[in-house]
């Protein structure tokens, strides 16, 4: 997820004077960028992999929901005992978990003799032993993924100073820079068997996140010059561009994959490799926390934090939520994140089991991260002085939209599967979607915050913020198993079997699929709009 910085207050802090951030603050962002590197290096194909393990229609969405959703609910209580432990030993336990979380989910592929089937079965097969290990890797990869982003944000603003959002912004580019690099790495690997195209994917990604980082410095430093904004986004652009390029070149894609490695992926069984980059970068991340990483310094005025128990955590969260306004907020903004969170569940299964055999789901779904990194200055510049409540529901009509755009390949003379710029249209158009959602992102995610703050009793802002990750965590609770059942009970009712194993769809029930998924974004924007009418009415 993404989050924009208002640009009156980056100006501000620019003319500010010191624009220098501590040691600590550079490495806590180096160690952001390998954290979202592994999680992102595996997202994209969780549903999928453990499809492939034999987990049935529905259980690899339930399980992929499992996960997203302890890492949006549980920093509401690992973020407080973090704050209390202390960061950097919290860091170092929580990459221990990562990285044993990430091994045992390769485990039963590597050691455990257990296949990957060429599809996405119906039928539950899985042992109980290997069902036991994907539960146990996934409850260390979403707790230790929990602990991290809260320590590294309290990292963030405890050494910003009065540069907060100039290292803010740093901080959410640091995130988006690493899943889009993470995603490019895990293709590589997955898809190469020799070590030279990986390494010098690896360098060419820590070139250009260099660059990209250093860009968004100068970016919100210089936000006030006229030109900045568009100066940024053209060269964001232009090192994604070059990147790309070069990683490319590198791997001959021209001339198309050596044969051994067509073999590899034709095959499945190079899926579990995406686990073994998500270990290794979270590896790296604890070596750098070890090595490098130093407890931020408390400023001398600052006022001592109450320490709060898990109780006292929870027993705030009730009283939260006993306030209407902030309930029914709540409600309507999840339907945002609830598909947000098909762009790992639903699409993934769409396009395996309907369009190709072996989608490139990190490349398709790098078009996230790669929208944020090259546009997310330019839409703030933008559209930055819109009310919050007015871009939410921008964003959810844009997200919405991006659902109902997959109509178009379900019509089109050829089917789903006929050729476009390379790809299958289907495909092409689920990139397109990815896309959207990107910038639906851009104008809901961190308006949400701000809004949230707005909508706080006078003297509670920071009670309610502190809790402002709960929609994020209740779209992923029900975005599992839901979109599971669109997928399967919906899109795909009475579809054939093909020979390689593709579905068939009716393309009336393929539609009714997408077009609920596009209803439940238009409703949320209607939601949104007869809330703030509500507000405004009591107000009056």
């Amino acid at each position: 997820m993404a989050g924009a910085v208002s640009p009156d207050r980056a100006a501000a802090e620019s003319a500010s004077g010191a624009e220098h951030f501590p040691a600590v603050f550079w490495t806590a962002n180096v160690t952001e960028l390998f954290e979202r590197c592994a999680y992102y290096s595996m997202a994209s194909f969780v549903v999928i992999y453990l499809g492939q393990l034999g987990m049935g229609k529905y259980w690899p969405s339930n399980l992929n929901s499992i996960l997203w959703t302890i890492v949006y609910f549980l920093p509401i209580i690992s973020g407080t005992i973090a704050d209390q432990v202390g960061f950097r030993k919290s860091l170092l336990v929580a990459f221990v978990l990562l990285a044993a979380g990430y091994l045992l989910m390769g485990y039963p592929v590597w050691f455990g003799g257990a296949t990957l089937s060429s599809v996405v079965g119906s039928e539950f097969t899985a042992s109980p032993a290997l069902v036991g290990l994907v539960v146990l890797a996934i409850l260390l990869i979403g707790v230790g993924g929990s602990v991290v982003k809260p320590c590294i944000s309290g990292t963030v603003q405890k050494t910003s100073g009065a540069l907060a959002t100039l290292g803010f912004a740093i901080f959410y580019m640091i995130i988006n820079i690493g899943s889009l690099f993470g995603r490019g790495t895990a293709f590589v690997v997955r898809t190469r068997s020799s070590v030279v195209p990986v390494l010098a994917t690896v360098a060419i990604c820590a070139v250009a996140a260099t660059l990209l980082t250093l860009l968004v410095r100068w970016s919100v430093s210089h936000r006030s010059e006229s030109g900045t904004v568009a100066r940024t986004s053209i060269g964001s652009l232009l090192i994604v561009v070059l990147a790309g390029t070069g990683i490319s070149w590198v791997l001959g894609l021209g001339s198309g994959p050596a044969a051994d490695a067509a073999a590899k992926v034709a095959s499945g069984s190079s899926l579990s490799y995406i686990f073994a980059v998500a270990a290794v970068a979270s590896a790296v991340a604890f070596v750098v926390v070890l090595l490098f990483y130093k407890e931020p310094e408390k400023a001398v005025d600052a006022p001592l934090k109450p320490k709060r128990s898990v109780g006292r955590i929870l027993l705030d969260m009730v009283l939260v939520l006993r306030n209407l306004r902030f309930a029914l907020f709540l409600l309507v903004i999840s339907g945002f994140f609830f598909l947000y969170n098909q762009v790992y569940n639903v699409m993934p299964l769409y396009v395996k089991r309907v369009v190709e055999t072996n989608p490139a789901m990190d490349l398709y779904t790098a078009a996230n991260p790669f929208v944020i990194v090259c546009f997310q200055l330019l839409v703030t510049g933008l559209f930055g002085k819109m009310k919050p409540v007015r871009s939410m529901i921008v964003g959810c009509v844009v997200i919405g939209a991006s659902m109902a755009i997959n109509l178009v390949p379900l019509f089109v003379s050829g089917g789903i599967r006929s050729a476009a710029v390379g790809l299958p249209i289907a495909s092409m158009f689920i990139v397109l979607t990815v896309a959207l959602v990107a910038f639906g992102e851009l104008f809901t995610s961190a308006r949400m915050y701000e809004y949230i703050g707005a909508l706080a009793p006078k003297g509670q802002e920071g009670l309610f913020l502190g809790y402002a990750n709960l929609p994020l965590a209740i779209g992923s609770l029900t975005g599992g198993p839901v979109g599971a059942y669109i997928f399967n009970d919906i899109m795909a009712k009475g579809a054939r079997v093909r020979p390689d194993g593709l579905l068939d769809l009716d393309p009336a029930a393929a539609s009714r699929g997408w077009l609920l998924l596009m209803a439940i974004g238009l409703v949320s924007a209607l939601s949104m709009w007869l809330f703030n009418r509500w507000l405004e009415r009591r107000k009056d």
